[in-house]
């Protein structure tokens, strides 16, 4: 038997229909192993930085799964993904099955031909990429584990910092400022709509933006009171290039303008139409085509459009870290003009088949036009109308969106006249910078060198995950958390780790790793002793209670005094400054915040007293001993509408009932604390057949099943006809 191991099912699944039953093909689902979360002995760091690896929670089954067919395999092969995470879940496979020689092949789109070409030319795994891949999980792991360890201890337990999401958020909370100082200046929009003497309307706009008002006004009377002419036309030919086959970072930046993608969303579709075969590698800094690929497209273009608009071209990569040998995302098949199983699918990969064969088109022809006029004396600012015309579409065939819309205008001469119509004024305001967009921000990472495009979707979700950013719109806003986190804590006493320079250095020493021009433990070792001497000074920083003074109109609303502004697990807020002598406390929009409430009743349990409280799901009644006694009061009435009416099937005593929890609902038996029995969705009230447990509500395709996750009818879709 042969065995081509793959890391996704939906990968192995396109690839078995290309190799018939030549090879088994299984996949990994993704990384099997990992560095444990918790212990502190993950990194052996005086051995050189060398991580503790152990096999991922949940993926027993599928390491015990390749084990068993791994021995019965005559050949082996590892067909992970093309980058350094790839190398890395190949390299693990091989240290988890005990292959002492591994034979990796790669290839760049799920195709036929390019799985059956990989096939005859197997390597062994590159270890220089491998330990890039290590290098960047141990360091995120020592600097991630470092700070937030320490802002635990010093600002607030549950916070968190990273190499590369910190100088992220950074930019963010730095533009944020840039937005509270802004001083916004007044000034005036004066138009003038006129008409040609064929009665052809144009609308005119003044070149100055006056910011008085008295200007304003005696560019009115004027305009008013003479008579307008026509003093320049000018006509001129400008060519629209297309632009270059995506890559990681332009893929996302397009697809969260044009289709509203979030970075993550982009990368997750992409990923299922690389494996469906649809469409090359999604993780490239490349704008390169391979030749075969020109002569397809070349192909496409011709019999769509016709030869005149072929235009081969060849794209410079800005990245300098690229690997030319990479293509840029594009098509498999760019014949095939749709593809993809869903509308999101669909609509990505419509736009990168449009983009890959606009990139292969020549240039669109416009026409662009500006007509300037005056009053007759020319004693008032000149007047000016633009307009486009499209005169050959070129590329803009295959890529109509792309299309500025056209705005024609009047044929005119210098020196006709005009009939003024109208001329107005509005007044304006000049605004702050615009927030960072999904887009915007990949953009600028990009640029500084922060972070790799592979890395941007979880910057960004990393950081909204922690309630350091908020998403208004398409804009990402930092969070009063997350400006905290740095003013207070990073920016003064780590400015140079979430620097730019610094952050962006690190990461082109990781790519001197991937090109075997560094040594792994030497470069973990020039970062990490100096980090660990910084992060040891700190720790002497006193705790950080007060993050700055609230205005001085806002008082304590119990004592009248100054407050100081505090930063609570939901954000900012304003505290009284004699804290804890008095327990004032407002929200940063100076109402009054209530803290918890101490009833006139006794805890059924331990006899302390009962307290209201607020929680995620609104207010609560539970025991003030709390964590020693975990009561908590229940509404009879509304517990009632939460009953299934089955009993438990673990104490037969309760009854099941409908809770809400972190990650949702649940169902548990009303004896809580004393029967823990716990279930995912709602029971049926049958029992299951093989061992006794109650039965659950399953999906569409499964609609009951047992809900003891051990027991098989758990999945019973991998039951034999007599239920084994």
């Amino acid at each position: 038997m042969k065995l081509l191991i793959v890391e996704s099912p939906s990968k192995a699944k396109t690839i078995s229909k290309y190799l018939g039953g030549e090879y088994t093909v299984v996949a990994s689902v993704g990384h099997i192993r990992d560095i444990p979360k918790s212990s502190k002995n993950a990194i052996d760091i005086p051995g050189g930085f060398v991580p503790h690896y152990e096999i991922s929670k949940g993926k027993e089954k599928v390491v015990a799964q390749l084990q068993s067919l791994a021995k019965k395999a005559d050949e082996i092969l590892l067909a992970t993904d093309p980058d350094r995470e790839g190398e890395a879940i190949a390299w693990h496979v091989a240290e988890a099955l005990g292959l002492k020689k591994a034979k990796r092949v790669a290839f760049h789109e799920i195709t036929e031909k390019a799985i059956k070409e990989a096939l005859k030319h197997p390597r062994e795994i590159d270890q220089d990429l491998r330990k890039a891949q290590e290098a960047r999980r141990v360091l995120d792991r020592l600097v991630g584990y470092g700070l937030s360890g320490l802002l635990w201890k010093k600002l607030r337990y549950g916070l968190g910092a990273g190499r590369v999401q910190s100088p992220a958020l950074r930019l963010l909370v730095e533009k944020e400022e840039e937005i509270r100082a802004f001083i916004p200046e007044d000034f005036w929009v004066i138009t003038a709509e006129t008409k040609t003497k064929n009665k052809e309307i144009i609308s005119l706009e003044c070149l100055e933006k006056p910011k008085d008002q008295k200007t304003v006004d005696g560019i009115l009377a004027k305009g008013n009171k003479e008579k307008w002419k026509v003093i320049d036309v000018k006509e001129t030919q400008a060519k629209r290039s297309p632009k270059a086959p995506f890559t990681t970072s332009t893929l996302q930046q397009a697809a969260s303008t044009i289709l509203g993608f979030s970075p993550s969303k982009t990368m997750g579709v992409a990923q299922k139409l690389y494996e469906a075969g649809q469409i090359t590698y999604m993780r490239t800094d490349s704008t390169n085509l391979g030749q075969e690929a020109i002569e397809e497209i070349s192909k496409t273009i011709t019999k769509l459009y016709g030869k005149e608009f072929l235009e081969v071209r060849v794209y410079k990569t800005k990245s300098k870290n690229a690997q030319e040998a990479h293509e840029a995302i594009r098509p498999t098949h760019s014949a095939k003009k749709d593809a993809g199983m869903n509308a999101e699918q669909k609509d990505l990969y419509g736009l990168i088949w449009r983009r890959t064969v606009a990139s292969q088109m020549i240039d669109a022809n416009i026409l662009r036009t500006k007509i300037t006029a005056n009053t007759e004396s020319e004693s008032i600012p000149p007047f000016s109308a633009n307009g486009s015309r499209l005169l050959i579409q070129g590329w803009l065939s295959a890529d109509p969106k792309a299309r500025e819309e056209d705005t024609e205008l009047p044929k005119v001469s210098v020196g006709d006249t005009l009939t003024l119509i109208e001329i107005k004024e509005e007044a304006k305001q000049t605004e702050p910078p615009n927030r960072y967009s999904e887009a915007g921000l990949v953009k600028k990472l990009e640029e500084l060198g922060i972070g790799r495009p592979s890395t941007y979707a979880s910057i960004i979700k990393t950081n909204i995950d922690h309630g350091y950013v908020t998403k208004e719109g398409k804009a990402l806003r930092p969070t009063d958390t997350g400006e905290v986190v740095i003013n207070k804590f990073l920016k003064p006493h780590f400015a140079d780790i979430i620097s730019d320079t610094f952050t962006a250095e690190i990461e082109e020493e990781l790519d001197d790793i991937a090109e075997g021009k560094r040594e792994y433990a030497k470069t973990l070792e020039k970062f990490y002793t100096p980090f660990a001497k910084l992060l040891k000074a700190k720790d002497k920083i006193d705790k950080i209670t007060n993050v700055g003074d609230a205005p001085k109109e806002m008082r304590c609303p119990i004592c009248g005094g100054d407050m100081v502004i505090k930063l609570g697990k939901n954000g900012s807020f304003l505290s009284c400054a004699k804290f804890p002598e008095c327990n004032g406390a407002r929200m940063l929009d100076g109402r009054e915040l209530e803290g918890p409430k101490m009833l006139d009743e006794k805890c059924p349990k331990c006899g302390g007293g009962l307290m209201e409280r607020d929680g995620r799901f609104g207010k609560f009644i539970a025991c003030s001993n709390y964590p020693k006694c975990k009561f908590i009061k229940s509404d009879p009435t509304e517990d009632a509408k939460k009953l299934t009416g089955v009993m438990c099937g673990k104490c037969k005593d309760g009854e099941m009932m409908e809770r809400r929890g972190r990650f949702g609902l649940f169902y548990s038996c009303t004896n809580y604390p004393d029967c823990k029995h716990i279930i995912k969705t709602k029971p049926t009230g049958n029992i299951c057949k093989l061992c006794g447990n109650l039965m659950m509500e399953g999906t569409k395709t499964i609609p009951e099943r047992c809900s003891d996750k051990t027991c098989p009818n758990h999945n019973p879709h991998k039951l034999d006809e007599k239920g084994k």
